[in-house]
């Protein structure tokens, strides 16, 4: 298998360089949040509807290809399906209200 130029391995400090003798925590997913969160809080509704169907989908996804239980809080799958449908629903109803805050 050929090496992709366009995957990058991000530099990191060698364990045993560095002052702790790990490599540094990389807080991604920190950066992920903020991003969704200024996604929906520039979008509003139609933010939390997308989201949620995206979610919803991959759960869905997820549960047909055998997957029971998520690393997510809720656990069952089953239940974060429901979760997702029910965030789904309330945004759809803050479109149709004209929750929108701009």
């Amino acid at each position: 298998m050929s090496h992709d130029p366009r995957m990058v391995e991000p530099q990191r400090v060698a364990a045993g360089d560095g002052p702790g003798d790990e490599a540094p925590y990389d807080p991604l997913r920190l950066c992920i949040f903020a991003t969704v969160a200024l996604i929906a809080w520039l979008l509003g509704p139609v933010a939390v509807v997308g989201f949620a169907a995206v979610g919803f989908a991959g759960y869905w996804r997820a549960r047909r290809a055998g997957l029971l239980r998520s690393r997510c809080k809720l656990g069952d799958t089953r239940i974060v399906l429901v979760y997702l449908a029910a965030v789904a629903a309330v945004g759809a109803a803050g479109i149709a209200l004209g929750w929108w805050v701009w």
